[in-house]
Order: structure tokens, then C-alpha cells, then sequence
């Protein structure tokens, strides 16, 4: 655990205001979530004397903060290897490959990104998740970027809270697609399925937004680019599949295999053999939460879906194009 001690007086323009409120933004290093707890647990002192969180401030007061952050994850240390892209005191950027699971859960107790950042930085064992601000599917490829420090991990979640976190992404679905599009439809828990989401209502989802234009088409498949301006679980997948173009090799939205007529063998062989959804997080922009500089990463991506286009381009050189 490590110890820490801060010291401020109350701004007076903070007369009439709650105490959590205001102790927000005089640390904004912590979480509004955190500093709440302190309070109540003694450890946020006004004048000298405890203070409830909703106790009215009169400016001029003295605060002290005494605290342990303390163990936020008890995951074991495992030396996986990271592809990382960028990495400084406050944040590391990293290529999470196909197949590796971030957090620990039912199923993966072990040998996850989680594992594998707490042996790089033994020290993420005292940010809240181990550093991690947002996921990829275990079978999605691409950029993430991870908290090193308590300050970088709320900047950053506050921004992606906020979308100010620019990311984009690469998908392979079914279909010629003649253009690109938005999607704008709620997303929340299958009603049937508790491992899948869905389009619901209004009340029963949160907003999601998918913007996704068109690369490349092929015969019966397109390349398409999505940029995120919100970030549900499996919103790509979701949206997708939401307007009939679900993802190559989506175990969960993708409706099962689909071969075009007279495919090239070649194309037959890589469409059987690609058995998870085509989606890779090909490049990351964002404000560095302490320089404020603006940093961007791409990616590429990953070989299996390289393979696959070449198969599509291919199959589309051989049989020129399909009215679908």
C-alpha cells in the first residue's frame, strides 16, 4: 500500500457548497467515488474534526487528507507478453492480440491482459481494474490504452466517459455495402441471453452510436471503418448484425458461415477457417491526461484478417462483381 498526505484550504468560493463536492475539485486526482469513502472513513479531515460528505462548506477551512491506496486487484502477477506500443510514467498504449481475455472471470481465472500488466507494473495492483479504462473482446485484436497512475486512470475514464477519446476500428461484414452510414440505436442485455446484447428500447437500453463507412466492397462481403461515439459492450457486433450485416465469423451475431457462389477455393478455405468475429481497433487518439499533449496510434491489422482480404480480393479478381 502506498500512503499519501495533502493539505488545502477550502477556496471561499466554495461557501455553501457540499463538502465531497467541493473536495472533488480540489483533488481532482481522485474519484468523486474515492474521496466519498475517505470522508466516511475518517480519513478527509475538516479543521481537525471528521465531516459528513454532504456537510456545508463556509470557505476557509482547513482539509487534510490521509489515506493508503490500498490493493484494488488480488490477481496474480503472469509473464505474458505485451505487444506495447507507447509507454511513459502516467500510461502505457498496447496491441491486445486475438485471443487474450482482459479481466479475469468465470471461465479465465487466469492468463489474462490483467495478469500479464500487473507483472510488467506490480504497481497497477492499486488502481481500481489494474489500470484498464476500457476492453476488447477476447477475440477482437487492436489498440487499448492503461492507466499507470491514480491520476492518469480518473482523467481518463473521465474522458472516455465524455468521448473525448477518438477510436477507430476495422471489420470485415456480409454484404456489398454501396455506402457507408450512422447507427443510432440503444443498446442493452439480450433479453433471452445473458452473454449477448441487443438493440433495445429507449428505456431499456443506454444511447449507442456507430458511424461506419465503406473501404473496400467484394462480392458478397465489404471493408468497412467504424468510429465509436459511445462505447457498449459489443457495440460493433450489435449494430452491425442490428442492420443485417453482421461481422465475418461473429460467434454471437453473425448468423453462421456464408460462402458467395462460386467462390475461389482459396476464399471457401479462409471463410471456413475464421472462426471469430473480423473486427481489429486499428488506431487510438487522445489528450495525455498530464502534458495534455495529443497522442495517436495506429495499428495494423492482424495476419488472419490480412489473409481474408487477400482471399476477397482475390475471389473478386476471379469472379468479377456479384449483383447481390
Amino acid at each position: 500500500m502506498t500512503a499519501i498526505r495533502h493539505e488545502a484550504v477550502v477556496p471561499l468560493s466554495a461557501a455553501g457548497r457540499r463538502f465531497d463536492q467541493a473536495l472533488a475539485e480540489m483533488f481532482p486526482d481522485y474519484s468523486r467515488s474515492r474521496l466519498t469513502a475517505w470522508v466516511k472513513a475518517g480519513a478527509v479531515t475538516l479543521d481537525g474534526a471528521a465531516a459528513a460528505p454532504r456537510h456545508l462548506l463556509r470557505g476557509g477551512e482547513k482539509v487534510v487528507l490521509e489515506a493508503e491506496l490500498e490493493t484494488e486487484v488480488t490477481s496474480a502477477p503472469e509473464a505474458i507478453e505485451l505487444d506495447i506500443v507507447h509507454e511513459d510514467p502516467h500510461l502505457l498504449v498496447l496491441n491486445k492480440p486475438v485471443g487474450l481475455v482482459v479481466h479475469p472471470g468465470a471461465g479465465n481465472p487466469a492468463g489474462t491482459l490483467l495478469n500479464a500488466l500487473l507483472h510488467h507494473d506490480p504497481k497497477l495492483a492499486e488502481l481500481p481494474r489494474g489500470g484498464i479504462v476500457h476492453r476488447l473482446d477476447k477475440d477482437t485484436s487492436g489498440l487499448m490504452v492503461v492507466a499507470r497512475t491514480l491520476p492518469a486512470h480518473t482523467a481518463l475514464v473521465d474522458m472516455l466517459s465524455h468521448h473525448a477519446v477518438e477510436r477507430q476500428y476495422e471489420a470485415i461484414v456480409i454484404a456489398p455495402l454501396i455506402a457507408g452510414g450512422t447507427v443510432d440505436a440503444p443498446i442493452g442485455r439480450h433479453i433471452g441471453d445473458r452473454l449477448r446484447q441487443a438493440v433495445r428500447d429507449e428505456e431499456d437500453g443506454k444511447r449507442a452510436v456507430t458511424h461506419y463507412r465503406l473501404r473496400e466492397r467484394f462480392r458478397a462481403h465489404s471493408l468497412i471503418q467504424c468510429n465509436l461515439e459511445t462505447g457498449r459492450t459489443h457495440q460493433i457486433r450489435v449494430h452491425m448484425a442490428h442492420i443485417g450485416h453482421p461481422l465475418v465469423g461473429d460467434p454471437l451475431y453473425g448468423g453462421g458461415l456464408k460462402l458467395p457462389k462460386r467462390a475461389t477455393p482459396e476464399l471457401v478455405t479462409a471463410l471456413r477457417s475464421f472462426r471469430r468475429q473480423a473486427l481489429h481497433a486499428e488506431r487510438l487518439s487522445f489528450t495525455h491526461p498530464v502534458s495534455g499533449e495529443t497522442l495517436s496510434f495506429a495499428t495494423p491489422r492482424p495476419a488472419d484478417m490480412d489473409a481474408l482480404i487477400a482471399a476477397l480480393r482475390a475471389d473478386l479478381a476471379a469472379n468479377g462483381p456479384d449483383e447481390y
